[in-house]
């Protein structure tokens, strides 16, 4: 008999409010939705740090990071691990984007963001773009067991250039 698996939360939809956050990047650092006002933002919420899955994933999203950042964006990754475990996952898989520690209370910002799977106390697999202005542009929770891939985060990335340029054209 195939294993359960229990039924996904939609994402947030397009066009709300992102909810607020604020977490740890670094045993000193941490980072806000606020302190990345006017730009775009990606999240990527995953299980685990030291996964195969989570792995590839980053690791998908660290060798497009240029591309995103050519949009503006700015990448986070999110999940309940520690920033020490976070610090030894990226130095290990060679990430050069941050990863935030959605750790106490636990799953707190996972939970807003329609990205926790309480029966495991983890994380979803999901992906968000949040606008400079603050909204969600897009948004995609995935099974655990998928490397959901970075195709909508770019699709949507292009359609907000593409939504600024026309803006600034008829400025």
């Amino acid at each position: 008999m195939p294993p359960v698996t229990p039924s996904l939360s939609p994402p947030l939809p397009s066009g709300t409010r992102a909810p607020p956050f604020q977490l740890a990047a670094t045993p000193e650092q941490s980072v806000s939705l606020a302190d990345c006002a006017g730009s775009p933002v990606v999240l990527v919420f995953y299980p685990a740090d030291f996964s195969p899955v989570c792995g590839d994933e980053l690791v998908l999203f660290n060798e497009l990071l240029p591309e995103l950042q050519r949009h503006g964006a700015r990448v986070f990754g999110v999940s309940v691990d520690s920033v020490w475990s976070h610090l030894a996952f990226a130095r290990e898989r060679g990430l050069r984007f941050p990863l935030l520690a959605d750790f106490h209370p636990k799953g707190e910002v996972s939970r807003r963001y329609h990205a926790w799977r309480e029966s495991e106390g983890v994380c979803e697999r999901a992906l968000y773009v949040v606008d400079g202005e603050g909204r969600i542009a897009w948004g995609h929770v995935s099974p655990p067991e998928v490397n959901p891939g970075v195709d909508g985060v770019l699709s949507a990335l292009e359609a907000l250039s593409a939504r600024t340029s026309s803006r600034e054209a008829r400025s």
